[in-house]
């Protein structure tokens, strides 16, 4: 078996901060009301490490989006895996005001996941109007 080295680069350049299983939800709550996105990934993840690249490839598109980024290897806290029935990473879940939005699985491109940030800011757009009617 090969051993995958996991590259925290991604985790730095776009500031992640680490979640556990145990300060998941006061994590996401330092977000307040940004759109917030859990990288979650697993060590010896081939794909997790593929996306990471494709992100830092192109940080610039990647920071214009406006996220609150956070991450969590899944491999490590299994009681998140199990909470959000991860099948397989990497996934990322959106939230907003801890409350779960959509979902992007795998790394399909940078088109794919703004299309994904999009449809979680229209639910934000629909949640805010639903407060204010």
């Amino acid at each position: 078996m090969v051993n995958i080295p996991v590259d925290a680069t991604a985790f730095s350049v776009f500031d992640m901060q680490e979640l556990s299983a145990d300060m998941f939800d006061a994590g996401l709550a330092s977000a307040e009301d940004e759109l917030a996105v859990v990288f979650f990934w697993g060590f010896e993840c081939f794909n997790c490490e593929i996306a990471k690249k494709a992100m830092l490839a192109k940080p610039g598109e990647i920071r214009a989006l406006g996220l609150k980024w956070f991450h969590s290897n899944v491999y490590e806290h299994r009681e998140l895996g199990r909470r959000f029935m991860l099948h397989g990473v990497p996934t990322w879940f959106f939230f907003y005001r801890g409350k779960r939005l959509g979902r992007a699985t795998g790394w399909h491109g940078l088109g794919q996941f703004e299309a994904a940030v999009a449809a979680a800011r229209e639910k934000i757009r629909a949640l805010d109007m639903k407060h204010l009617s």
